[in-house]
């Protein structure tokens, strides 16, 4: 029997957040030690929802280059895995257990945009001059590296007080540039190869940290650095981050660790020939889907991958229902089908949504015999 938890769950979460729930242990209050001239007062969450989630400190504090990313990133996919995967980066170097986490307050948004510019627009342009340079010129001698950084403080708590002890920074690396060859005229392409993303975003890196280790307080703090690469503008399965390295107190980046990740999108060409069996499997569920309602759009597939392993499945069906029996007679279908389909160990997420917005989630995660349900119109 399929399980209706999702929204007893996210109702919970909300009663603790606003204080009216019985508290599950006693929230901290803590001076967060700052290079302002006065403390602040912080407090920070008793609750922990899982081991790979950082606990933030209260009150929430936004980045200082706050919506920067949504001018600088070219898809909605990139925007979001630049962040979650520095993230995932971070647990390797700054535990979840012992580090607090707080959006970054370092790099403001006119920082950034200076470092992003190029090198003959800022004097701390980090992209090469385009002087003298146009069209297929710019493109083949001088495309724009970097497009976005992305910043993440770690702080521990010792006594009653905490204070910054990591910095974790995303460098967002073109795989792509686009340009014209006259004013308004057709958009071309031009492939930036691996060894020039590399190349040239270790150099960036270097120097980002250069600069970092010149500002107030940051002299001997770990500073973490990864490499991302964006897919590009038509893509609908988000970039990776493919290396990183850890400079340690006082000193730069050095030995860089290769990450090997993965967005693969299905079923398509790709997906059959590098994971034949899961591409298999998925154009089964898919089909049986199909015999049981035909009026949707597509189904897709997003896996993500780690070390070639499949960590999670992100199922996508659009649909046009009209009538909540509707939707709960073909959830309960897809149940079944996500228990017939998807064996013990992996970890789904079906989201089935219509125009008017999300209608069902089933999750499945691993040694699951069964999806968690919710229907969002109950």
């Amino acid at each position: 029997m399929t399980k209706k938890y999702i929204g007893m769950l996210t109702l919970a979460l909300l009663l603790t957040v606003s204080g009216c729930a019985p508290s599950l242990g006693d929230e901290t209050g803590v001076i967060q030690n700052t290079e302002e001239e006065e403390a602040k007062t912080v407090i920070i969450p008793s609750l922990q929802l899982d081991e790979t989630y950082y606990r933030t400190l209260l009150p929430y504090e936004e980045s200082a280059s706050r919506g920067l990313v949504l001018s600088n990133l070219s898809t909605k996919y990139d925007m979001k895995e630049v962040e979650n995967g520095l993230l995932r980066i971070s647990q390797n170097e700054f535990s979840p257990d012992k580090y607090l986490f707080q959006e970054g307050q370092y790099l403001d948004t006119s920082t950034l945009k200076d470092w992003l510019a190029r090198s003959n627009q800022t004097k701390t342009g980090l992209n090469p001059s385009d002087e003298g340079l146009t069209g297929e010129a710019k493109a083949k001698n001088a495309p724009v590296y970097i497009s976005h950084i992305v910043e993440q403080n770690y702080l521990e708590k010792t006594d009653n007080a905490v204070s910054l002890s990591g910095i974790s920074i995303g460098l967002a690396l073109n795989s792509t540039y686009y340009y014209t060859k006259e004013q308004y005229g057709a958009t071309f392409e031009e492939k930036l190869t691996q060894a020039q993303i590399e190349e040239n975003g270790k150099r960036i890196a270097e120097e980002v940290v250069t600069r970092l280790r010149k500002m107030d307080g940051l002299a001997d703090v770990p500073i973490v650095v990864g490499l991302f690469k964006q897919n590009s503008r038509n893509a609908v399965v988000p970039g990776t981050y493919f290396t990183y390295s850890k400079a340690p107190a006082g000193k730069n980046v050095s030995d860089w660790k290769a990450i090997d990740e993965e967005y693969v999108l299905f079923p398509t060409t790709h997906s059959k020939e590098k994971y034949r069996e899961l591409d298999k499997t998925f154009r089964d569920f898919k089909h049986d889907i199909e015999m049981y309602f035909s009026n949707y759009t597509s189904i897709i597939g997003t896996g993500y991958f780690k070390d070639n392993q499949l960590q999670k499945w992100t199922i996508t069906i659009p649909i046009q229902f009209y009538g909540t029996a509707e939707v709960i007679g073909f959830t309960q279908h897809l149940a079944g089908l996500v228990k017939e389909y998807f064996n013990s160990s992996m970890n789904i997420e079906v989201q089935v949504n219509s125009l008017d917005g999300a209608e069902a989630l089933l999750v499945k995660k691993p040694g699951d015999e069964e999806a968690y349900v919710h229907i969002y119109s109950q």
